[in-house]
């Protein structure tokens, strides 16, 4: 009777200890697992993403850049990426929107920045930019970039 008592007290401890087991390590495993999948989504959408500088102008104080997604996927918040542009060896990270230079955008053919959409870049300066070679260099929030080299 008593190796019965004993033997009953063993399997309910081992089956305590493998439910304690299971739900410590089912939250771990989901955690991994939704890891894993945002992974998979950001590497995906950096495939699927590439820009490129189709045209460069310069007219007084400003300087227009024209950059194409050629990608296969909407460029989400323009307007967070990092331009940096300046002669070369001498270029610098520009800001948007505040300052001088600092740079805005326009979309020229729809209203996101979709797959085949151009956006219109003007950097504007305080006074005119001397003639030079000049560097280009757009990268975008999920670290996608292009460059370009311009002289005028």
């Amino acid at each position: 009777m008593d190796k019965l008592v004993v033997t009953g007290f063993l399997i309910i401890a081992g089956v305590i200890s493998a439910m304690m087991l299971i739900n410590s390590m089912v939250p771990a495993i989901q955690q991994s697992s939704d890891a894993m999948t945002a992974m998979e989504r950001r590497v995906d959408d950096r495939m699927k993403t590439q820009i490129e500088f189709i045209q460069a102008a310069k007219s007084g104080n400003t300087v227009i850049l024209w950059v194409k997604n050629v990608g296969s996927v909407r460029v989400l918040a323009p307007d967070a990426a990092d331009l940096f542009f300046g002669l070369q060896g001498n270029f610098a990270r520009i800001p948007y929107g505040v300052g001088s230079p600092s740079w805005s955008y326009i979309i020229e053919n729809g209203t996101d920045w979709h797959p085949s959409a151009t956006v219109k870049i003007t950097i504007t300066y305080a006074s005119p930019p001397p003639a030079g070679s000049y560097y280009a260099k757009m990268v975008l929030t999920n670290g996608i970039s292009n460059e370009y080299i311009v002289s005028w």
